[in-house]
Order: structure tokens, then sequence, then C-alpha cells
């Protein structure tokens, strides 16, 4: 399988710059940040916060940096260190060499880049695509995850054509006159299309071409392997699921999992209320109980 990469320099350019400049505006000027070397390719990290802590690890959803958690970022490493990740393979700046063809290597270049961080625990978070990367981190590694947090994530059921479907649509109303892209958020359920700072960046992502295989299913056996604490928050709306029967999976299966179910949101749950939803990440990762030999 080939590797994620931009078209070519000028599609490189164009994304980089618009990213430099929403970084400079909307991420904290104390995040330092480094490229990771790993079995895939080089990875940019940002880190953030201070305190010897378990950090949490930020992953993103399919097409989005690590940028995306920047309304988040903030009031995280207000309570433990956060390290926010651009995956290989996405548009941004990290660089993939080699393929990722199954969730288990997906696992071993997270297990790369925390293992040269120094990070032996870690509180994952993760949404959409990145949630599924967190809970196959969590089956291969359990005791490097002390808990998961996962928005809309995938790995409960097959991709289905009514998300690829949303995803196209929502790729066309993008490149709409602003007061018809933004009249569009409603009938699409995407808060990203209200976002005039983000859509230069969003409309720069189709300069890249990805390759990722799609987020395959886990098991009900191997749900049930995942024993981390675990709080999974599904949109009412999501176009990935339907939220009852996900919920009600996550109940069933997964031993040390609450599941909740945010009525007014879709798969942009990310989007809805950050500020609260941090909140929640924070009181979540504080009530998980440390391991003794894990600081």
């Amino acid at each position: 399988m080939p590797v994620g990469e931009f078209r070519n320099d000028r599609a490189r350019d164009r994304f980089l710059t618009v990213y430099d400049d929403l970084v400079a505006r909307l991420w904290p000027s104390s995040s330092v940040d480094s490229d990771v070397v790993t079995s895939f390719g080089t990875t940019r990290v940002h880190r953030l916060g201070s305190g010897e802590q378990s950090p949490f690890v930020l992953l993103p959803g399919s097409g989005g940096p690590s940028l995306m958690w920047h309304a988040y970022v903030g009031r995280l490493a207000a309570s433990r260190p956060v390290i926010a990740i651009d995956p290989v393979g996405e548009p941004g700046p990290s660089v993939q060499t080699r393929a990722i063809d199954n969730g288990d290597e997906w696992s071993l270049w997270l297990d790369e880049i925390l293992t040269a961080l120094d990070v032996s625990q870690a509180h994952l978070v993760g949404t959409s695509y990145g949630g599924w990367i967190a809970l196959r981190h969590a089956l291969r590694s359990p005791d490097a995850v002390a808990s998961l947090t996962l928005l809309d994530p995938g790995g409960f059921g097959k991709v289905g054509p009514k998300f690829l479907a949303w995803v196209i649509a929502c790729g066309l109303a993008s490149f709409t006159p602003r007061p018809i892209r933004r009249a569009l958020a409603r009938p699409l359920r995407n808060l990203a299309l209200r976002d005039d700072e983000a859509m230069p960046l969003v409309k720069a992502t189709f300069g890249f071409r990805r390759k990722h295989i799609l987020p395959t299913p886990l098991t009900d056996d191997e749900l049930g392997r995942v024993m981390a604490p675990t709080l999974v928050l599904v949109g009412g709306h999501s176009q990935l699921y339907d939220a009852g029967e996900i919920a009600a999976t996550v109940t069933a299966r997964m031993p040390r999992a609450v599941a909740e179910v945010i009525p007014e949101a879709s798969h942009d749950l990310v989007l809805w209320h950050p500020d609260e939803l941090a909140a929640r990440i924070v009181a979540f990762a504080a009530d998980t109980p440390v391991r003794p030999d894990v600081v």
C-alpha cells in the first residue's frame, strides 16, 4: 500500500503556510514541538503543560491535524501534561515513509512515539479515526493506557455509505461561498462549516493523497479485552453509527466503559462545547486510579 503524501511541493507549501499561520494564532505559544522518528516516518509532536502525571495524548480524526484540539489544549494542560500528535499519512508536518496496514501497526507507531518521549503510561483522547487508534493501542499495549476518552470514535462498526456520502457532501460544501457554506452547516450537521478561520486549512487538505485503511470494527471479544477505564461519547446524530446501538454495545461489552449520547451533536462532536468536553476529559482522567509502578 502506498503512503499518504501531498500531491506536489506546491500543495505541501500551501497547506503548511495555512497551518503555520493558524498555529501562530490559535495554539499556545508555550508548546514545545519536536519530530520523532518512527518505523513509519517522522511524526511531529507538540508538548504542553508540566508535572509528573501521566499525560493526555491527543489523537485527531482523519484529515485533521493536531490543530483540531486548539480549543482543548489550554484547559487540559492546566491539569496535567499534554502531547498532541500530527499522525503520519495525514495532511500536516509529519512525513510517512511506510504504509500502516492494520491496527497493530498503528499501535506500534504510537508506542514508538511514546517510548521516544519517555512516556510509560498515558490517558489517550481520540476522535473518529484517532479514537480507533486509541482502542487498538489499548488492546495491544494495555499497561501503557491509563484511560481512554473517545469522541464519536471509529472501531464500533463498519464505515458505511452514509458516512462516506456525508464526508463528500461536507467537502463540496467547503468550497461554496461563505453564506451558503455556513447555511449548509445545519442540514449537514457539521459545525466545521461555520468555522471561517479553519476553512482555508480544510480546503488545503484536498492537496493531500490519504492512503490509510478504513478502521476495522473491534469484535465483541476484543471489546471485552479493553480493560482501561473508558469514556465513550457519541453524537446523537452521528453519521457513523446509530448512537443508541453503540452506547448499548459499549455498556454490554466493555467491562470498564461508560457511554453517553450527546443528543445535539453528530460526528462533529469534538466541536460542540469544547470547554465542557475538556472539563469532562480532565475529570475522567482524575478519577482513574494510578498504578503504583507508574507516576
